[in-house]
């Protein structure tokens, strides 16, 4: 086997990707798309998303200090690399792709109605660290789609068809091949 030698870089692949929704009280809500987020904290449940401070997202999650992350369908994909294409300065996304916003429970941002998990968040601290700004934030609410619940009223999220990113490329999750401790299960 042989292997290269590259400079640092970010090759931490698949990645979810998400649209993260955020908006100033008067002025249209507005979405970005994340790649960069993940959760950092289970008791207080808290998560991070990294956006470059160019962003017209940037500012408005700074001013506010809230914005909703919302997961990502096979049904979303067209919408959400539209997302982060596309400057909200310039268009208003929800309008553009036919996305509702859906109204948070806890903060003032909206979600997306279409989105199968909206996870309402509060920044709590902004680490500025490059090309990017994380957000840490605590999740205050969320809100799940009843299409994914049974009769038992279980959450199937693995059935919505959700969507992970990896190097430049969109891709659905695949074939199921074991579950959290199988490896050690008694047979």
């Amino acid at each position: 086997m042989s292997k290269q030698s590259w400079k640092p870089g970010n090759m931490l692949y698949p990645l979810p990707v998400v649209m993260v929704s955020c908006n100033r009280k008067g002025e249209k809500p507005n979405i970005v798309t994340v790649a960069w987020t993940g959760t950092i904290c289970s008791d207080p449940a808290m998560v991070s998303i990294s956006v470059r401070p160019e962003r017209y997202s940037h500012d408005i999650i700074e001013e506010t200090g809230e914005f909703v992350i919302n997961l990502v369908t096979k049904d979303l994909t067209y919408a959400t690399d539209y997302c982060g294409v596309r400057s909200g300065r310039d268009v208003d996304k929800f309008k553009e792709m036919n996305l509702t916003p859906l109204p948070s429970k806890m903060i003032d941002a909206v979600g997306i109605e279409e989105s199968p998990v909206n996870i309402e968040c509060k920044v709590v601290e902004v680490k500025k660290l490059g090309s990017h700004d994380m957000f840490i934030a605590e999740v205050v609410n969320v809100t799940v789609d009843d299409r994914y619940m049974d009769e038992n009223n279980k959450f199937n999220l693995n059935d919505s068809d959700l969507v992970a990113y990896s190097h430049g490329e969109y891709f659905t999750l695949g074939e199921k091949i074991g579950t959290f401790g199988y490896s050690v299960r008694k047979k």
